[in-house]
């Protein structure tokens, strides 16, 4: 898949990134070399693979899923800036 310098400009538009006219070819040409690579991976054969989590086989830690009254209010907000009850007090952010 080729990407050519007006998808550049126009990916970098939408993302707010102020690129010069004169990187925009360059940067097309790597796009593309990354785009092809890509390609080349779905060529792979990974059936009968198990997906991996890490390069190293380290079992999962595990923890009983046991619902709590959510601890002690009082230990909870301790560190809070301000409450009101046992609730945080945040700015308000709408209007």
């Amino acid at each position: 898949m080729a990407i050519d310098a007006a998808t550049v400009r126009k990916v970098a538009r939408l993302a707010r990134i102020a690129e010069p006219e004169e990187k925009l070819e360059p940067l097309a040409k790597e796009l593309s070399a990354i785009i092809d690579w890509i390609e080349q991976l779905s060529e792979v054969d990974t059936d009968g693979v198990e997906p991996m989590t890490s390069a190293v086989h380290v079992p999962m830690a595990m923890r009983d899923d046991v619902v709590t009254e959510g601890g002690d209010p009082e230990v909870v907000l301790s560190n809070a800036p301000k409450r009101a009850g046992n609730f945080f007090v945040v700015p308000k952010v709408v209007e």
